[in-house]
């Protein structure tokens, strides 16, 4: 699967990824032979029913975890084989990550968690640019709190700064809004979409909930760790019913 928005450069691209956990005769293929390419500055969303791939094609992608087989490249560049350093000093380069559980440190505040990823990498900060996203996410008087002092929308929202703030080539999320209430939940998913159409950030994200997929560019299904189509543009009640029947006929094929 191949998208091009305008000609836009791709920010990544999977060629034949196959991840398969265990030995043989007690092997599972979550990832079975997964290429596609995505455009910087898109928003995408990968869904699937459970056991579908959509976890596993994130931490491959996002060099979390090794593909058994095939090639991935961020921003043009692969992410080969190498040492486990090398791998972290590329991941840090050119990757930022958001968890479901936020993984903000309780022990720095706002300001030296958003910059934190800048310190890892030896880059010299004087913390402007991390103020000025923090401020432009509603948080320019929260600088010196800890995260135990902000609701969960507010640590969310601490954890897309400090994904940006190095400026990262894609923007990987997993599950992003799965501990916010409804509120919250829009509210960061309209930050990461306005990450990438106002600052051209290319954002990949998993998630279970049609309404958080509305928000996205583009919806990439899995099912049985194959691509099984895509929804341009989509609307919440369209993804639904594509999950819908993804999962009618995952039910099928496992119950032949």
């Amino acid at each position: 699967m191949n998208r091009s928005i305008l000609g836009a450069p791709e920010a990544l691209r999977l060629v034949s990824v196959r991840k398969v956990y265990g030995t043989d005769g007690t092997s599972v293929t979550a990832l079975d032979d997964v290429s596609l390419t995505l455009p910087k500055g898109t928003f995408t969303a990968v869904m699937g029913p459970s056991g579908s791939g959509k976890s596993t094609l994130l931490q491959c992608a996002a060099g979390l975890d090794r593909p058994s087989a095939g090639k991935v490249f961020v921003d043009g560049a692969e992410m080969n084989g190498g040492t486990e350093t090398e791998l972290t000093k590329f991941r840090r380069r050119r990757i930022g990550f958001i968890f479901q559980q936020f993984n903000l440190l309780p022990t720095l505040n706002v300001l030296q968690n958003v910059t934190l990823p800048l310190r890892l990498t030896g880059q010299k900060s004087d913390g402007r640019n991390a103020r000025e996203i923090l401020t432009a996410m509603g948080l320019g008087e929260r600088l010196r709190h800890l995260p135990a002092e902000l609701s969960g929308g507010q640590q969310q929202r601490v954890a897309i700064a400090r994904a940006l703030v190095t400026n990262p080539s894609v923007i990987f999320a997993d599950e992003p809004t799965g501990a916010l209430d409804t509120r919250s939940a829009r509210e960061v998913l309209g930050l990461l979409m306005r990450a990438v159409h106002e600052q051209g950030q290319t954002v990949v994200m998993v998630t279970h909930d049609p309404v958080a997929a509305s928000f996205a560019d583009m919806v990439l299904f899995l099912a049985d760790g194959r691509l099984a189509g895509d929804l341009i543009r989509p609307t919440a009640e369209a993804v639904a019913e594509r999950m819908t029947r993804l999962g009618e006929r995952t039910a099928l094929q496992k119950g032949a």
